[in-house]
Parts: C-alpha cells; sequence; structure tokens
C-alpha cells in the first residue's frame, strides 16, 4: 500500500513588493507535521465523501422521501462501518459529538445507573447492597485525557468517589494490580485509556478486563454491583488493531479526527441499553435510539464511516509505515545529538504506539516550548494539544511516569502520520538541531554579557 500525505507543507514568508504597490509571496518554506496525536488532516477519499453526503443526502434522515432515506441509508453503512472497524455490532454503536462527549457520557450513564439501582429495592439483596444512597465508586488513572480527568474530579463535587490510580514508574502502565487493588464494594466503574496520548504506552486493557471480570462472578454472589470497564481508545484507533472482543470492554470512545476523518465521534456500548446501561444526557426527538437525540449530522457521520472503512483495510500498513518512520526518527535523534544530549522518554518492555516518540534535550536553556519556538521546519507539540497553554510547566503525564522534572519540563512529542517519510525525519531533525544551536548560543552570549 501507497502511504498517502499529510499536509506537510505549508506556506510562510514575507510579502515582496513589486512596482505599483503590489505584493508577491515569496517561495514558500517547507514545514514538516510531525503532530498526529494531536488531530490529523481528512483523507482525499473522506472529503470526497463528505462532499457527495452533503450535495446528495441533504435531508432530515427520519423523513420518509428519498433524499430523507438516502441520509438514513449513509448513516446506517457508516455505523456498520465502525462497528466492522472496531469487530462489534453495528447495534452497539452511536455517534456522538467526539470524544469528550463519549466519555462523559460513560461517566453519567455509570453514576445515573448506579443510583438508580440502589434506590430501587429489587436491586440487591439488602443484607450485602451498599447502603442506600451510598456513594458510587469509580477508578481510573493518572495519566487520562482531561475528557476523563476533568468530569471525574467535578464529579467528585456530586459526590461520587474516584480513585486515581499512580501508573507505574517502570512501564509508564496503569497496572492491572493496581487497578483492582482499588477496587471497593461501591465501584461500578473502571475506565483506562487504551494508549496515552504523550508517552504512546499501550495500557494491558486485555488483563484488566479478565481481572474485572473474575471479581464480578464473586461479586455477584455477594449482591455486589457489576464493574463496568470503558476504555477512551482515541489515540489507538488507525494506529494498532483494535477489537473490542479480545479488549473485553463494556465502553469504547471512538474519535474521528485521529484517525483522519472529521471531528465527530462514537461510543461503542456492549449490548447497548439491555446488557449495558446507557443514560442519555440530552432529550429530544429520539434519534440513535433516544440515547443521543438531535437531528444527525449526516456528511460528518459519512466521513467517520469512510475513515473507519480505510482503517480496516489498511490498517496493518499504516503501522508498519509508521513505526518504521518512527524508528528512524529516534535513531536520527540519537545520532545527531548523542546520548548525553538527548533522552527518550521510554519504557522498555511496554508496547508502545507505533507513531509516537516523546523525548528530551537535557540542558537548563532547552525547555520544550523554547525549542519549538525557534524550529522553523517542524511543526510539533510538548504533549496534548489541551495543555497548549501550560507554558514551561512540565507534563503532569510525564511526571507521573517518573520521568524527572528538569527532564519533563524540556520534553518534545512528535507523532508521526500515514504519509510522513524519512526524508522529512532529516529535515526536522536539522531543524531542531539548529534551534538547540540558537538557543544555546543566545545562553552564552547572555553569560558572557
Amino acid at each position: 500500500m501507497e502511504a498517502t500525505a499529510t499536509p506537510s507543507r505549508h506556506a510562510r514568508g514575507p510579502m515582496a513588493s513589486l512596482p505599483g504597490g503590489r505584493e508577491e509571496k515569496s517561495p514558500p518554506e517547507r514545514t514538516v507535521y510531525m503532530d498526529c496525536n494531536a488531530t490529523t488532516p481528512l483523507e482525499p477519499e473522506v472529503v470526497r465523501t463528505v462532499t457527495e453526503a452533503m450535495r446528495e443526502a441533504w435531508g432530515n434522515p427520519s423523513s420518509s422521501y428519498p433524499a430523507g432515506r438516502k441520509a438514513k441509508e449513509i448513516i446506517s453503512a457508516a455505523r456498520e462501518s465502525l462497528a466492522k472497524m472496531i469487530g462489534g455490532d453495528p447495534r452497539d454503536v452511536i455517534f456522538t459529538s467526539g470524544g469528550t462527549e463519549s466519555n462523559n457520557l460513560v461517566i453519567h450513564s455509570v453514576v445515573k445507573h448506579f443510583r438508580k439501582s440502589h434506590t430501587s429495592r429489587g436491586g440487591m439483596t439488602e443484607h450485602h447492597r451498599p447502603a442506600e444512597g451510598a456513594t458510587p465508586h469509580i477508578v481510573t488513572c493518572t495519566v487520562e485525557h482531561d475528557s476523563i480527568r476533568l468530569p471525574l474530579e467535578h464529579a467528585v463535587d456530586e459526590q461520587v468517589a474516584v480513585t486515581f490510580v499512580p501508573v507505574s514508574k517502570v512501564s509508564g502502565q496503569a497496572e492491572a494490580d493496581d487497578i483492582l487493588a482499588a477496587v471497593r464494594p461501591a465501584t461500578c466503574l473502571v475506565t483506562v485509556m487504551l494508549a496515552n496520548n504523550e508517552t504512546g504506552v499501550v495500557m494491558p486493557i486485555p488483563e484488566i478486563s479478565r481481572r474485572v471480570k473474575a471479581l464480578n462472578q464473586q461479586r455477584a454472589a455477594s449482591g455486589l454491583p457489576v464493574i463496568l470497564l470503558h476504555t477512551d481508545a482515541a489515540q489507538a484507533l488507525g494506529k494498532r488493531r483494535v477489537d473490542v472482543g479480545d479488549l473485553g470492554v463494556d465502553f469504547l470512545t471512538i474519535v474521528g479526527h485521529k484517525f483522519y476523518g472529521p471531528r465527530i465521534g462514537a461510543l461503542y456500548v456492549r449490548g447497548l441499553g439491555e446488557r449495558t446501561p446507557l443514560h442519555p444526557m440530552l432529550f429530544g426527538g429520539g434519534q440513535e435510539w433516544n440515547f443521543r437525540p438531535g437531528t444527525e449530522n449526516t456528511p460528518m457521520i459519512a466521513g467517520l464511516g469512510k475513515a473507519a472503512e480505510l482503517v480496516t483495510e489498511n490498517c496493518e500498513a499504516y503501522e508498519a509505515h509508521m513505526r518504521d518512520v518512527r524508528d528512524y526518527l529516534e535513531e536520527r535523534l540519537v545520532a545527531e545529538f548523542g546520548e548525553k544530549k538527548v533522552h527518550l522518554n521510554r519504557f522498555p518492555g511496554s508496547e508502545r504506539l507505533p507513531n509516537t516518540c516523546n523525548f528530551s534535550f537535557l540542558g537548563p536553556q532547552l525547555q520544550g516550548h523554547s525549542v519549538l519556538a525557534q524550529c522553523r521546519t517542524l511543526l510539533a507539540s510538548v504533549g496534548a494539544a489541551c495543555h497548549s497553554d501550560h507554558g514551561d510547566r512540565p507534563s503532569p503525564v510525564l511526571l507521573s511516569c517518573g520521568i524527572p522534572f528538569d527532564v519533563a519540563r524540556n520534553a518534545l512529542r512528535l507523532s508521526v502520520g500515514r504519509g510522513t517519510t524519512r526524508a522529512e525525519v532529516d529535515l526536522a531533525v536539522q531543524d531542531l538541531k539548529q534551534a538547540v544551536a540558537r538557543l544555546e548560543g543566545q545562553a552564552c552570549a547572555k553569560a558572557a554579557s
């Protein structure tokens, strides 16, 4: 498979004056995009699918005339494509506005179900069930995305107990033993991301699932509530195989713009509304089986379906290409800077996403933000895009993983994509080399003055 191109070249530069006051753009400088964990461009096939749906499927999907039926058919086909990508049942997939909504919907649903179950006299035996009005308890880890962390912190104010389990400083993972040790009688949800957006570390979700299922059998005998398992798969989809059967999860979050699709999302719910409860946050026209009402965004859903279809067809090739380019990037960094100047923030023995490289330059003046500000070719980030306003403060995720403060403060995250080439890696590494040299030169000049 030939890799598709990402928008790694953008026009920049000053305007040149021409006779008569006219201005001419100077030749564009070449830039290299390595921030695919923040977002990805739309695949050309996705753009065509969205455009076609805008033109031909403009009708309300709930309407019976041809344009409405066409829209409904497109939505149904997209649902099937998403289900196939994750090895699930189309009836268990609902469309949402994105990952934030999907994650919030899971938390909202499980807490509401717990409270409804424990105000019902028939839910459990009086001897074993938590006391009426008991506080629901949720277990998560310390490196989750803000769309999990912040709703859970807010839920504490709403009488929900939350345990943030530290990740291992050796593996960078939320270890199954630690997750299970945090469980209480009133635990109703475990939510652990499938792969971390900054380190690329893949979490042991299948093992956590097996352990939770075994524990649920014991809890059922004692009349305790079932623990449901959720994983936010935003960073993993399109980069590695994701199968809900293998993972053993009850909920899985899907985010389109992380795998070259539009900025909407979906939520997988195993046995939607029957085996696994889901309670809507919105009320309206009854779309998505009343679980997520609102007139469907047909063009974006169509694009999401096409992006999922491409992942199903090409995931192995995407993964192999990204791993080759990422590994080459790390080789070039060490070769150009040496191990005394560059530190790869890796966790030996832990599986990583194939596209993610987190590293730090060692030196007091080489903070990540400062290095990127000096770059003229490379487009990248120091970590999660939603933390881009944190200045030179080190990433909480890296600190949680045991990365020393000064190393974490200097961290950069480069995340390559389907179209990133080795030639672009060479350009990016040279740009970094020049950026570091400028910063070190400025520091020497300042010290000498």
